[in-house]
Protein backbone atom coordinates (compact mmCIF):
# COMPACT_ATOMS: atom_id res chain seq x y z
CA UNK A 1 0.00 0.00 0.00
CA UNK A 2 1.71 3.43 -0.64
CA UNK A 3 2.10 5.87 1.82
CA UNK A 4 -0.14 9.05 2.21
CA UNK A 5 1.71 12.48 1.78
CA UNK A 6 0.82 13.50 5.05
CA UNK A 7 2.24 10.49 6.53
CA UNK A 8 5.53 10.63 4.79
CA UNK A 9 5.67 14.41 5.49
CA UNK A 10 5.18 12.94 9.37
CA UNK A 11 8.19 10.56 9.19
CA UNK A 12 10.67 12.66 7.49
CA UNK A 13 9.65 15.74 10.23
CA UNK A 14 10.51 13.14 12.76
CA UNK A 15 13.51 12.46 11.42
CA UNK A 16 14.55 16.05 10.98
CA UNK A 17 13.40 16.05 15.12
CA UNK A 18 15.79 13.54 15.92
CA UNK A 19 18.44 15.54 14.02
CA UNK A 20 17.78 18.77 15.70
CA UNK A 21 17.67 17.02 19.34
CA UNK A 22 21.33 15.25 18.73
CA UNK A 23 22.42 19.10 18.23
CA UNK A 24 20.90 19.64 21.79
CA UNK A 25 18.16 21.89 20.10
CA UNK A 26 14.83 21.80 22.51
CA UNK A 27 11.68 21.03 20.55
CA UNK A 28 9.14 23.28 21.58
CA UNK A 29 6.25 22.14 18.83
CA UNK A 30 5.50 20.50 15.85
CA UNK A 31 3.20 20.97 13.39
CA UNK A 32 2.30 24.29 14.75
CA UNK A 33 -0.87 25.38 12.74
CA UNK A 34 -2.53 28.92 12.58
CA UNK A 35 -5.53 28.77 10.54
CA UNK A 36 -5.80 30.16 7.89
CA UNK A 37 -2.18 31.33 7.89
CA UNK A 38 -0.11 28.18 7.68
CA UNK A 39 2.43 25.82 9.17
CA UNK A 40 5.55 25.55 10.78
CA UNK A 41 6.82 22.23 10.77
CA UNK A 42 9.23 22.55 13.61
CA UNK A 43 9.61 25.13 16.16
CA UNK A 44 12.86 24.84 18.48
CA UNK A 45 15.46 26.42 20.63
CA UNK A 46 19.02 27.07 19.56
CA UNK A 47 20.69 27.73 22.90
CA UNK A 48 18.69 31.57 23.23
CA UNK A 49 17.21 31.75 19.49
CA UNK A 50 13.66 30.70 18.36
CA UNK A 51 14.36 28.48 15.28
CA UNK A 52 11.25 28.14 12.83
CA UNK A 53 12.06 24.73 10.65
CA UNK A 54 10.77 24.02 7.45
CA UNK A 55 11.06 20.46 6.59
CA UNK A 56 11.10 19.45 2.96
CA UNK A 57 12.25 15.80 1.01
CA UNK A 58 12.54 14.65 -1.90
CA UNK A 59 12.89 10.79 -3.32
CA UNK A 60 15.78 12.35 -5.29
CA UNK A 61 17.15 15.20 -6.58
CA UNK A 62 16.35 15.02 -10.31
CA UNK A 63 14.30 18.10 -10.20
CA UNK A 64 16.56 20.14 -7.62
CA UNK A 65 17.17 19.82 -3.99
CA UNK A 66 14.58 19.32 -1.13
CA UNK A 67 15.48 22.93 -0.43
CA UNK A 68 14.62 24.33 -3.52
CA UNK A 69 11.14 23.83 -2.84
CA UNK A 70 10.96 25.98 -0.02
CA UNK A 71 9.11 28.62 -2.35
CA UNK A 72 9.36 32.40 -1.95
CA UNK A 73 5.20 32.00 -1.31
CA UNK A 74 6.05 29.26 1.28
CA UNK A 75 8.57 31.64 2.80
CA UNK A 76 6.08 34.44 3.32
CA UNK A 77 3.57 31.67 4.66
CA UNK A 78 5.75 30.34 7.47
CA UNK A 79 7.20 33.93 8.59
CA UNK A 80 3.85 35.39 8.82
CA UNK A 81 2.76 32.16 10.87
CA UNK A 82 6.06 32.67 13.10
CA UNK A 83 5.19 36.36 13.85
CA UNK A 84 1.76 35.45 14.70
CA UNK A 85 3.14 32.82 16.77
CA UNK A 86 5.51 35.24 18.70
CA UNK A 87 3.00 37.63 19.33
CA UNK A 88 0.62 35.69 20.40
CA UNK A 89 3.47 33.94 23.11
CA UNK A 90 4.69 37.64 23.85
CA UNK A 91 8.18 35.98 22.94
CA UNK A 92 11.09 38.37 22.93
CA UNK A 93 14.11 36.28 21.55
CA UNK A 94 16.44 36.39 18.67
CA UNK A 95 14.91 33.97 15.92
CA UNK A 96 15.46 32.41 12.83
CA UNK A 97 14.25 30.29 10.06
CA UNK A 98 15.90 26.96 9.16
CA UNK A 99 15.61 24.55 6.43
CA UNK A 100 16.00 20.73 7.23
CA UNK A 101 16.20 19.50 3.32
CA UNK A 102 16.13 15.93 3.56
CA UNK A 103 16.73 13.27 -0.16
CA UNK A 104 16.84 9.59 0.30
CA UNK A 105 19.58 9.24 3.86
CA UNK A 106 21.18 12.68 3.19
CA UNK A 107 20.12 15.67 5.87
CA UNK A 108 21.49 18.98 5.25
CA UNK A 109 20.32 21.58 7.85
CA UNK A 110 20.38 25.27 6.44
CA UNK A 111 20.77 27.90 9.06
CA UNK A 112 19.13 31.26 7.89
CA UNK A 113 17.64 30.01 4.78
CA UNK A 114 15.56 32.48 4.88
CA UNK A 115 14.58 36.20 6.38
CA UNK A 116 11.60 38.28 6.61
CA UNK A 117 11.86 41.19 3.82
CA UNK A 118 11.59 44.52 5.48
CA UNK A 119 7.76 45.02 5.00
CA UNK A 120 7.37 42.70 7.79
CA UNK A 121 6.51 44.26 11.25
CA UNK A 122 7.35 42.76 14.38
Amino acid sequence: MKELTTDIGRKYEDEAVNFLKKLNYKIIEQNFKLLPMGEIDIIAKDKNTLVFVEVKYRKNKNFGTPAEFVTKAKQKKVIKTALCYIKQNKIKADIRFDVISICQTEIEHIKNAFCPDTYFTY
